[in-house]
């Protein structure tokens, strides 16, 4: 796929995902925003620039795979599916619609391309990365594996088997991302159970841990390009973002982690994502 490397063009990609997020979540009246519109950012750097893919041919051979282990955002990830080219942007408007291939959670039973595996329960993700991971190395592949972790999810004891385990194969093929927003479904992932000092966490089971801005996209693909100076060792890569970023009457509202707009709130919430658009444009050009 052609890369987008012009961050104004990229940014204008995320805020069309984002907006099909919306859009498809109204339609479907249930499903995960929050978590979905912050993580828009990361997955415009990881489908139009980062990952080695070919939308046309979803199941080559040499692609980079990317397991989303937080599977109930799993709306940023069907939206930025379409975006790219793996099928019809209308059909995100089927999600959770009964017999749809968009579930509220990713299925690989529902034939849907670019989906790697299916996800939902918490903690899983990692360690099917490691093993693919692994696969790659043995059979002398050069695609990398992505897994894209929710910070909460970090609480899962299942998180740190796989990371102790990614660092003893040496897994410079693999690099996990951390959707670090703070929160989770129940609050401030301080209050329900603290994860810091999550850098050196990381750094203890042996890998490597760069942070940066989830909402800057040279920052982020900074990050990618260092995470590719790995030789020995696995990448955590924590993505500091904003729950509901774009829409910023709901920005940083634990609330909103499972809730999904009124009628009568969908047009105020497509004015504040043109505005905050606008707005990130307007950084580019001072």
């Amino acid at each position: 796929m052609n890369k987008i490397n012009n961050i104004e063009s990229l940014t204008e990609t995320s805020y069309r995902i984002r907006m099909s997020v919306l859009k498809s979540l109204v339609k479907a009246g249930s499903g995960h925003l929050g978590g979905s519109l912050g993580l828009a950012d990361i997955f415009t750097a990881l489908y139009f620039n980062e990952l080695n893919h070919k939308p046309e041919e979803p199941n080559w051979e040499e692609r980079d795979r990317l397991i989303l282990s937080i599977g109930h955002v799993a709306p940023v990830l069907y939206a930025t599916l379409a975006h790219s080219g793996y099928f019809n942007i209308d059909e995100l408007y089927t999600l959770r619609k009964l017999n749809s291939r968009l579930q509220g959670h990713p299925g690989r039973d529902k034939n849907l391309p670019g989906i790697e595996t299916s996800s939902g329960s918490l903690g899983q993700g990692l360690s099917i990365a490691v093993g693919m991971a692994i696969s790659a190395k043995l059979d002398r592949k050069a695609f990398r594996v992505f897994a894209i972790l929710g910070d909460g999810e970090l609480q899962e004891g299942q998180i740190w088997e796989a990371a102790m385990s990614a660092a003893h194969h040496q897994l410079n093929n693999l690099i996990a991302i951390v959707d670090r927003n703070g929160l989770q479904i129940d609050g401030k992932t301080s209050d329900v159970m603290e994860i810091e000092p999550l850098s050196k966490k990381w750094q203890a089971f042996g890998w490597t841990a760069l942070e940066c801005n989830g909402h800057n996209f040279t920052e982020i693909l900074n990050a990618f390009e260092t995470a590719k100076s790995s030789t020995d060792r696995p990448v955590v890569m924590i993505a500091h973002t904003v729950m509901g970023k774009g829409i910023f009457s709901i920005e940083n509202n634990h609330l909103w982690h499972g809730r999904v707009p009124t009628i009568n709130e969908i047009a105020d919430f497509q004015c504040q994502l043109d505005e905050t658009l606008k707005i990130e444009i307007m950084k580019h050009h001072n």
